[in-house]
């Protein structure tokens, strides 16, 4: 056979049959003609597998190649948080993210690229590819996150900053503090709307951004929630803003959550104005918030401080003009910090993500730098996320493109991204990954085999596993987040998988397969889902205020713990007679040897110094006395619910046998 006719046969060219044959040990000289036919039938039959054996040889140096210039790049050694997310993570160690999730699946882990994973997995895949880890050293506060989001943000907003001509944008404003103490409402009185009478226990539950105008100029307010199990999305709020409200009601002062709050503020070192909010209640007490605070370096203007003090009422709308002045002025005291690069491509961060039903994956976004418009194609961490096909202001108006500071709700992405991400406009799209489905597809095979031996090869404990469904992103975090806070050396939570939107038939087979409850928070379920949960005796349980499914899982917790069992040994007796043998208990008359002997207490039998029964002491008698108790050197008889195998000379030993119910820890 003519060596071009085989490599037409074998889809190939005659120079890398030249090449790939001598490998095989099949020489024929890089001049030859002709090959024989059985030779040829041979590498016929064989191609196929040289050829993926080629690829994959070539894929591996590749691989190889990329990590080594990647801990080359970070001079081979990295820092990581307790806890990080896939594409974090991934951004970290500069590799792609189905690089990161494949290293995650050869360990027995599936990880979707929004998926958190401790400091110990991430360590030992970072080290695994070549890198050092160290820990990070972390503010109470500050995410990491948030940090590296920052950097991106600086990173992005930093190109092509030379001779670009600047022009002042919104200030960005940021609303925190202890709940209830009135942010949302608040927030109301501003833009005067009413967004608490929808939310849940009066408590927000999402994050929102918005836009108001005061003397003819426009201020952003990113609404962040005051439950402490949304730390993560306040952190992240904190990060992109450029002064921030601290909210304190005047009738209740400083709280735990309005320290947490303040810690963040300062941690961002972001200027801040003071809100006492609720001057109208008649236990109204502003003087002892100032005192409060001070106590914690925040000294008041009027006494002689730096900070700005504002006595509001969001109930009656009492000095919300008084506010906004002051907002203004802070902003204008960090002018330089609002000028902004309008022409160029548009750098943004992720403020809300969701699954809409009609719309597909959204994100409410809040535009840093640059103008994004109508078909600008998006990229996150150099992976391709889609493109604008429409975008909404904060009033639902369609707006054909948003500059610097404005929030917008975009439509046209391809995945829900991760709250806090910078979403950035290209300038050249060849080098991103190919789509942001390609990272994620892998994760969604098999979800609950690969899941649980991650689990499994992880820890010993007893798991509650759950099937997680949110309206939004920011639930989801949050959710998981709180999840990871119930701590106990035997029991713990799974999260077998996650996701946005109603509780559909898959999540409930997906239960069904793994052993898991399926929570939804603030989403629907279908008649027909329920109907297969009944079905395959799946417990689905939803709620709209985040707390209801806390104490639910904390419950179910509560329920795997075992009661704690004390044991105290009381004393110990010799028997010397049999007195009487029932069916289910036996009389018997004995000495007590040392301590001293219990009525209801348990008692072990040894015979020859081997434990041969158990049981409890039902009736105690001294003298043909009843009794509570015998002490040592005094004779007694005794009827002990026990199998019938007592015998003279057998010893007693009493024991008390305390069980005590064991809380789980929510830290």
């Amino acid at each position: 056979m003519n060596v071009t006719e085989l490599a037409r046969k074998l889809r190939t060219n005659p120079s890398e049959l030249f090449t790939v044959l001598p490998e095989h040990g099949i020489d024929i000289g890089k001049r030859a003609i002709k090959i024989d036919d059985h030779t040829a039938a041979y590498v016929v039959r064989e191609w196929s597998r040289w050829k993926q054996q080629r690829e994959l040889s070539a894929k591996i140096t590749r691989e190889k190649s990329e990590i080594e210039k990647a801990v080359a790049a970070s001079g081979g050694a990295i820092k990581l948080p307790k806890v990080v997310n896939v594409r974090d993570f991934a951004a970290r160690v500069n590799l792609p993210i189905t690089r990161i999730i494949g290293e995650l699946m050869k360990n027995g882990i599936l990880a979707s690229m929004n998926e958190r994973i401790d400091f110990e997995t991430a360590s030992i895949i970072a080290e695994d590819l070549g890198f050092k880890v160290e820990p990070e050293s972390e503010s109470i506060v500050v995410e990491s996150g948030s940090q590296n989001m920052e950097e991106k943000l600086s990173a992005l907003l930093s190109e092509g900053a030379e001779g670009a001509v600047l022009a002042e944008r919104p200030p960005v404003v940021v609303v925190m503090g202890h709940v209830d103490h009135g942010k949302t409402k608040l927030l109301d009185a501003i833009r005067a709307t009413n967004v608490a009478s929808g939310e849940a226990g009066g408590i927000t539950q999402h994050i929102g951004a918005y836009q108001v105008e005061k003397r003819g100029r426009r201020i952003t307010f990113i609404d962040t929630p005051g439950h402490e199990a949304f730390m993560t999305m306040r952190s992240r709020g904190a990060r992109i803003a450029d002064v921030a409200i601290l909210v304190v009601a005047a009738d209740d002062g400083v709280q735990p959550q309005t320290l947490e709050a303040l810690g963040i503020i300062e941690a961002a070192k972001v200027p801040f104005v003071v809100a006492v909010n609720k001057i109208d209640k008649s236990d109204a007490d502003i003087e002892r918030v100032k005192r409060q605070l001070a106590e914690r370096n925040v000294q008041a203007e009027d006494w002689g401080g730096k900070i700005p003090f504002v006595p509001v009422s969001a109930k009656d709308g009492k000095n919300i003009d008084a506010l906004l002045e002051m907002i203004l002025l802070v902003a204008d005291l960090n002018k330089d910090k609002l000028m902004a690069n309008a022409a160029r491509r548009a750098v943004a961060t992720v403020v809300e993500a969701h699954v809409d039903k009609n719309e597909g994956p959204v994100a409410t976004i809040l535009i840093a730098g640059g103008t994004m418009r109508v078909n600008d194609i998006l990229a996150i961490n150099q992976t391709l996320y889609g493109r604008v096909r429409a975008m909404r202001d904060w009033n639902g108006k369609l707006v054909k493109e948003a500059p610097p500071g404005m929030p917008v709700k975009l439509i046209g992405l391809k995945a829900a991204p991760t709250v806090g991400d910078v979403i950035s406009v290209p300038a050249d799209t060849k080098g991103l990954e190919k789509d942001i489905k390609e990272a994620s597809r892998a994760t969604f095979k098999t979800v609950t085999s690969a899941s649980s031996q991650g689990a499994e090869n992880k820890t010993d404990k007893i798991n509650v596993k759950i099937v997680l469904k949110t309206d939004v992103l920011g639930s989801l975090e949050a959710l998981v987040g709180s999840f990871e806070k119930f701590q106990h050396p035997e029991v713990g939570v799974e999260v077998v998988s996650r996701g946005l939107g109603n509780v559909t038939d898959a999540d409930i087979l997906r239960a069904e397969a793994s052993g898991a409850r399926v929570y939804g928070f603030n989403v629907l379920v279908p008649t027909a889902v329920n109907n297969l949960a009944r079905e395959k005796k799946v417990q689905i349980k939803t709620a709209k205020v985040i707390y209801d499914i806390l104490d639910d899982v904390k419950a179910a917790l509560q329920e795997l713990l075992p009661e704690e069992v004390i044991r105290t040994e009381l004393g110990q007796a010799n028997i010397l007679a049999i007195f009487r043998t029932e069916k289910n208990a036996m009389i018997v008359g004995g000495v007590v040897t040392d301590g001293h002997a219990e009525l209801g207490a348990t008692v072990h039998v040894f015979r020859a110094d081997a434990e041969i029964e158990a049981g409890e002491v039902i009736d105690l008698q001294s003298n043909k006395t009843a009794v509570k108790e015998v002490r040592a050197g005094s004779e007694f008889g005794t009827k002990i619910k026990i199998k019938p195998v007592l015998q003279v000379g057998d010893k007693l030993v009493f024991w008390h046998v305390e069980k005590k119910e064991r809380k789980i820890q929510f830290s």
